[in-house]
């Protein structure tokens, strides 16, 4: 290579992104096929007029719905590292009051014997 480190995951989620796109855009172009295919009256221009402009609301639709997904999955990560945070906080805060307990018997037990 060119001596700068690889990110594997940054790479492979790029050719994943990628793989992903060209599928979607695959998929708009035979969806734009089954619309126009039953409207016969359309010339060939008017035809491939309608499916790029099909082709172009599916894609911003996609891109719409994958931006939203995206979103959504911050906010998730975002409260679940909350709860987790409190969780790890209380966890902590009770083991602290147990071995205060424990110490405090000790203090006040042990003596006695």
């Amino acid at each position: 290579m060119d001596g700068h480190p690889v990110d594997t995951e940054a790479f492979l989620n790029d050719i994943e992104g990628h793989l992903l796109l060209a599928s979607v855009r695959d998929e708009s172009r035979a969806a734009a096929h089954r619309f126009t295919a039953p409207l016969d009256w359309l010339t060939e221009g008017q035809r491939a007029e309608v499916e790029r402009r099909f082709e172009a609301e599916y894609l911003a639709l996609a891109r719409a719905s994958w931006e939203h997904t995206a979103a959504r999955g911050r906010e998730l990560r975002a409260e679940y590292e909350a709860t987790y945070r409190r969780l790890r906080e209380r966890t902590l805060a009770l083991g602290l009051l147990g071995l205060a307990l424990c110490v405090a018997v000790g203090v006040v037990v042990l003596p006695l014997r």
